[in-house]
């Protein structure tokens, strides 16, 4: 087997091992409230994410899959799927490992980044586009914990005078609220495993029209997702889950609402607007909806800020480490082996 066929071979398997890290470090975005808040155990939380990602990935994919693999650079090349890929799996099976909820779109984007600069330089990166993404990174957390205050406020009024309902019905939309939370997640986030392989793939298939295209590594991708949420999902959930703060069914059912919103939302409504789903990081607009019920119910005294700071580093670190790392090792790599199976642009 040529080189090609070695590298296109290495690629899909990373493709799947970064699907499975995704769902490993990302089940913790869908799963934690009503884990959390003791509505539903880990096993069967994750499960339910497993099912609902795929749907959200088979049906609504396609939206953010096109931003990551030609919207912020012109095209990826083989060698830059394989650089990227191998970065941000390293990167983002070091924090599972730690039991960091990281942003796993962070360290993509980084690397997609790193790589971008190495292979087209500065000026050919689409940077009007990269300002919309980091914009969408400041703006989604804050959203969600607007939205689930408001929405944890609203609830709390509508349920003062029947303590019944909320005991009866609020655990029961707690978990549709996981489903919906899972499957925005799915239409926004397998992006991050298989986003850089869409172009190559093209060539690939022998010019496979770019949806089917996109479908097929949609399948790739869920499947991953899938196995990496059950074998490694439950070490994240728990720090999201216990350690930012205290949760029963109703703040659990408003986080997980505005975590769900406002992840659908990014996806579907710039996709309408300029042709491109914004990658947001999931795990940043998890966290502000989990933080924004923290100060409906208890102010600022029943948020545990140790924790978001520990995360925020976590996040903040991860473009950086990733960017260096995906344009040192394209930069060393490329003069020996070139781009492998450059697409045309």
């Amino acid at each position: 087997m040529d080189l090609v066929g070695v590298a296109v071979g290495t690629g899909f398997f990373l493709t799947f091992l970064m699907a499975v890290a995704l769902g490993g470090n990302d089940a913790a975005t869908p799963c934690d409230t009503s884990v959390g808040a003791r509505v539903i155990s880990v096993r069967r939380a994750v499960i339910l994410f497993a099912i609902f990602t795929s749907v959200g990935a088979l049906t609504q994919g396609y939206m953010v899959m096109k931003t990551i693999g030609k919207g912020i650079v012109p095209a990826i090349d083989l060698l830059g799927v394989l650089v990227v890929i191998a970065t941000a799996f390293a990167w983002i099976m070091f924090c599972n490992y730690r039991g960091l909820e990281i942003s796993v779109t962070h360290s993509v984007i980084g690397a997609v980044l790193g790589y971008g600069l190495a292979a087209y330089g500065f000026g050919r990166v689409n940077w009007g586009l990269m300002a919309k993404v980091i914009a969408s990174w400041v703006s989604s957390p804050l959203l969600a914990l607007i939205l689930a205050y408001s929405v944890y406020k609203l609830i709390i009024r509508m349920l003062r005078e029947n303590n019944s309902f909320a005991t009866r019905v609020m655990p029961i939309l707690l978990i549709v609220a996981l489903c919906y939370s899972a499957y925005a997640f799915g239409a926004n986030d397998i992006a991050n495993a298989t986003g850089v392989y869409v172009t190559v793939s093209e060539l690939v298939f022998g010019g496979m029209p770019e949806p089917s295209v996109m479908f097929l590594l949609a399948v790739i991708g869920s499947a991953g997702v899938a196995v990496g949420g059950l074998l490694l999902g439950a070490r994240v959930i728990g720090t999201v889950a216990f350690k930012i703060t205290r949760l029963d069914p109703v703040s659990g059912f408003a986080a997980e609402l505005a975590n769900a919103f406002v992840v659908h939302m990014f996806t579907t409504i710039p996709y309408m607007l300029i042709g491109y789903g914004i990658p947001i990081s999931t795990s940043l607009a998890g966290v502000g909806s989990v933080v924004g019920v923290g100060l409906a119910m208890y102010r600022s005294a029943g948020v545990n800020k140790a924790t978001l700071i520990k995360l925020f580093m976590a996040w903040v670190g991860s473009i950086t480490i990733t960017a260096i790392a995906s344009y040192i090792l394209y930069s060393i790599l490329v003069p020996a082996t070139g781009p492998i199976l450059k697409p045309k642009i």
